[in-house]
């Protein structure tokens, strides 16, 4: 077991070199980034308010007067240990209520001298002792001050404890506390997960502790630093099986209760704590060094071996990453379980990690391809986290993308190691880069790392939780890889989590031999890390001048957040002229001068020549060229696609930068023509995607046919290459993405109206629906295959849709048909769908804001949606949006099709109308929806007329 810390700020993450063996590393987030220094010295504007800065500041100012008025906890009291015991009750008392009574004993040390407890404690009943809400006792000899008054604080979530004389300092107290609470369905802190197996009714107890849960739990220090061990005790009814963090040490089976102790945990955070009581089952490997790894599901779902694949790819995972940060696993076992009732995807509980269904369970016949990689991708997410997150872990949520931005890098490598024939390592371009920039590309974008006053409550922490700290951070770490190289890198995070990361030094990288980067990661990497968004790198092949710019979706929106580097980067550019890799270019200033040789300026002197730069596309940053030399590349990818490495990269920049209005929106559209020739899943998904904004934009106006012929015309080559390859769809193409193309190829090929299409959806979904227990789809097509028959039928198809929703025991096929559903054209099926929603017992609490916005994504069931959730805003908010992570998602998902001065006066109105309400973790969602809006009004207004005019010709 090794030692455990959590990242100082002091040294943030910077950590590189070992410099005596010129194990000149920086570890990953070699952000280092002088954090303390720039909040000494303070930033450009400091002290005015921000309106950009993340999470948004709450609507009424709340000046705090006490401690306990705070939220963040006091430091004179540190935690050592925590007792608990917990007995969970499956069945619901007199009330209709299911309870859980527990109690805990919390050692801590006091540092500073101070007359005040305060531990968090939330929606909880505490016993009263005396008149008082806790017991207070001394260790070794020290005599505990009385307690004089204690009080609970429903606004910070508190316990605090008043006592007559004060703490010494040093000392260690201790404070036992009895308590009773909800085992409620609203899938925070402990609560209740249910299912239907054989038709009994089955209840299992969990919990979801991060970000700010555990206190509703048992009273507790709930702060990332404030670590502890901790004992756990449960006490569970007869039948059930209890699991926790570490190994059982202990089962006591009496009458009618089971009493499970557990081995203490090493030390760590509060919210990585995790107990589940259950009748589950599991299957179970020693492979890895005689690690127990077990894999926890309902006995259904084991049986028909859904688990078999998550075990299969834990252990090579594990492998992975052991060689990986050259430390073995932490713990003595690794569980891993499927709930039917889960929040997030998933959760790096230590040594017992949490997930839906659809992220751990792999049905061998019903599931898809998409499947497969969505339950490797997490797991190896997860992984990543048991040593960089779990052993080293951040200190305060305001850098929680350390934690969230690396496990989602490192995932990639992980599941290409699990996979190798499925170039995941290409996939992250798709996944977190474009995803990030459409984000980052907004004035309402934040840094990776903001100030720790700028997060404070529980909502502000879960907006945290959000595509910068997760995809952008992914990217930019990909991007320190690339340059530093990926084993300096991997060498870098060893040392993280092998030394307490204040005794480490950062030294200077450039000393490593083959490594040669212009500046100290530290200065490089706080120039992507402490300011918000991107540049656009600018290359004119006539003089070989290069420049950079802020690149804003809307270049009319306004920055109100100052950037101590005004807004300059130093980017690494690799790049190649016709063809050829040159040498690595560092862009440190406004403007350069890009060059062939040392003292040789860029020039394209010959009319075949070419420059295209950021060629791997694992620079965080756009691209645009002189008009000459993107007549050039366009030219290229006509009669020669596959020389140009990074079509897709070309593609998306150029749809990007036309919505900028830094090129013309008919260049954009031109990178498309080539694709009748294109077969490969990369592009062409990079081709819908940015056209996808089309769709949204147009599908309501008279663009929509001319821009539907277009592409129909591009895709039905696509379409019959398929049909060829696959022996007229009888067989299932070899390549991992030629099976994702094929996916594309299908779907849009019927929403264009390609012949043949629509006729071949509806007989396999009609063939389905007369033999029902046999379902001649294959998995991979069925999302298109379902959603289409649905849209082009009517209520048969979308009831049949439902009763076999109602009875899959797989639960990705669950989530498939769930989508599907909201596919229908029918307003009033669209309807009753939504009112599903609210009822539990038709579609989880898990699933409700999803579903909503897969019901706004039909461009027929947009305002229906939208106009549901108007009606219901006090009700949806009390159930998701105080805490949930995924609740943000509700409001971008409704309005992305928003694009008319109407439907933006009535998202401000929806925003004033509410203010009483709040917001939550959508807060700044809502203001983002807002800019993207009147962005769209923008665009729509400059471009559709010569949209409608471009496709009309092109489609001819």
């Amino acid at each position: 077991m090794g030692k455990v810390y959590y990242i100082s700020k002091n040294v943030g993450l910077g950590l590189l070199v070992l410099g005596v063996s010129a194990l000149a590393t920086i570890i990953a987030l070699s952000i280092a980034y002088d954090k303390e220094k720039a909040k000494n010295q303070g930033r450009p504007g400091d002290g005015a308010a921000d309106s950009t800065s993340m999470p948004t500041p709450p609507a009424t100012l709340f000046t705090p007067k006490e401690p306990w008025d705070r939220y963040r906890l006091p430091d004179s009291l540190v935690p050592v240990s925590y007792n608990v015991t917990l007995w969970p009750r499956l069945e619901p008392n007199a009330d209709g209520l299911y309870i859980f009574t527990g109690h805990s004993a919390v050692v801590f040390k006091c540092v500073k001298e101070t007359d005040l407890i305060i531990i968090h404690s939330n929606k909880l009943n505490l016993t009263n002792f005396h008149g008082h809400l806790a017991k207070l006792s001394g260790l070794d000899e020290v005599t505990a001050p009385t307690i004089q008054k204690s009080w609970l604080v429903v606004k910070t979530e508190f316990l605090v404890l008043q006592l007559r004389s004060r703490l010494a300092v040093g000392a260690t107290y201790v404070l036992y506390i009895e308590f009773q609470g909800e085992l409620a369905d609203d899938l925070e802190g402990f609560y209740r997960s249910e299912y239907t197996e054989d038709g009994v009714k089955k209840v299992v107890a969990t919990s979801q502790m991060q970000a700010t849960y555990a206190r509703k739990t048992f009273p507790c220090f709930d702060e990332p630093a404030m670590k502890a061990v901790f004992s756990v005790t449960i006490i569970h009814k007869r039948g059930t099986v209890a699991l926790s963090n570490d190994a059982a040490d202990g089962v006591i089976d009496g009458m009618p209760v089971k009493v499970t102790t557990f081995e203490p945990t090493e030390r760590m955070s509060t919210y990585l704590l995790a107990f589940i009581v259950s009748d589950f089952v599991s299957i179970q490997s020693n492979q890895n060094n005689n690690l127990l790894i077990r894999i926890w599901a309902r006995k259904k779902a084991i049986d028909d071996r859904q688990g078999d694949y998550a075990l299969n790819v834990t252990g090579p995972i594990l492998q992975f990453y052991e060689r990986y940060y050259n430390a073995t696993y932490p713990l003595s076992k690794s569980d891993q379980i499927a709930l039917p009732d889960f929040n997030a995807g998933a959760m790096e509980n230590w040594g017992l990690v949490t997930y839906r269904e659809t992220a751990l369970l792999y049905d061998p016949i019903v599931s898809s391809t998409g499947n497969k990689e969505r339950v490797t991708t997490v797991i190896a997410h997860e992984l990543a986290h048991m040593w960089f997150g779990n052993l080293v872990t951040l200190r305060w949520w305001n850098d929680l993308w350390l934690n969230e931005g690396f496990a989602s890098y490192v995932e990639y490598l992980g599941a290409d190691y699990a996979e190798p024939t499925w170039d995941m390592k290409d996939q992250i371009i798709l996944y977190d880069m474009y995803k990030a920039f459409a984000v980052d590309a907004l004035a309402s974008s934040h840094p990776l790392s903001c100030r720790e006053e700028e997060v404070n409550d529980p909502a502000q922490i879960s907006e945290m939780f959000n595509t910068i700290s997760y995809n952008k951070g992914a990217a930019v770490l990909r991007m320190l890889s690339e340059f530093l190289t990926e084993p300096v890198f991997a060498r870098g995070l060893s040392v993280a989590l092998k030394f307490s990361l204040p005794t480490v030094c950062p030294q200077a990288v450039e000393n490593t031999p083959g490594i040669h980067i212009p500046h100290t990661v530290h200065d490089i990497m706080n120039r992507w890390t402490l300011q918000m968004g991107f540049p656009v790198v600018t290359i004119d092949t006539r003089t070989g001048s290069i420049s950079q710019k802020h690149f804003l979706l809307d270049p009319d929106s306004v920055v109100d957040r100052p950037s101590q580097f005004n807004y300059t980067w130093f980017v690494p550019i690799k790049w190649m002229k016709t063809g050829v890799e040159q040498q690595q270019y560092w862009l440190l200033q406004k403007t350069g001068t890009i060059r062939v040789t040392l003292t040789t300026p860029l020039f394209l002197t010959c009319n075949n020549d070419w420059v295209l730069a950021n060629t791997n596309v694992s620079g965080y940053f756009r691209v645009n060229y002189d008009l000459e030399n993107w007549s050039r590349l366009l030219s290229l990818l006509n009669t020669n696609h596959k020389v140009i490495i990074n079509r897709a990269q070309i593609i998306d920049d150029a749809f990007n930068l036309a919505r900028a209005k830094i090129i013309s929106t008919t260049l954009a559209l031109t990178t498309t023509k080539y694709l009748s020739k294109e077969k490969d899943y990369i592009p062409w998904e990079s081709v819908l995607r940015n056209l996808n904004y089309y769709i949204l934009m147009f599908d309501r106006t008279e663009v929509y046919g001319a821009l539907q012929a277009y592409l129909k015309k591009q895709i039905q080559p696509l379409f019959e290459h398929f049909r060829t390859i696959t022996a007229n769809w009888t067989r299932v193409p070899s390549g991992h993405t030629d099976q994702y193309n094929q996916i594309n190829a299908i779907g849009i090929a019927c929403s264009m109206g390609v012949r043949g299409c629509r006729e071949l959806i509806r007989g396999w979904y009609r063939q389905w629906m007369e033999t029902p227990n046999h379902n001649p789809i294959h998995p991979n097509l069925k999302s298109t295959v379902y959603c289409s028959a649905i849209a082009f039928g009517g209520t048969e198809e979308w009831d049949f849709a439902w009763m076999k929703f109602k009875n899959t025991t797989v639960a990705s096929e669950a989530s498939r048909l769930r989508a599907a559903m909201a596919c229908t054209k029918t307003p009033w099926l669209l309807n009753r769908y939504l009112e599903y929603t609210l009822d539990p017992t038709k579609i989880r609490k898990q699933d409700a804001t999803s579903t909503i916005q897969y019901i706004a994504q039909n461009v027929v069931g947009l305002p229906l949606a939208w106009n549901f959730i108007r009606a219901r805003w006090s009700y949806i908010f009390q159930q998701y949006g105080k805490g949930s992570f995924s609740f943000s998602s509700l409001i971008s998902g409704i309005t992305k099709r928003f694009s008319t001065e109407f439907e933006l006066q009535e998202l401000k109105k929806f925003k004033e109308d509410n203010l009483h309400v709040g917001f939550g973790s959508a807060t700044l969602a809502l203001e983002q929806a807002i800019e993207k809006t009147t962005a769209n009004i923008k665009w729509v207004t400059e471009n559709k007329a010569q949209v409608l005019k471009w496709f009309t010709e092109a489609s001819k």
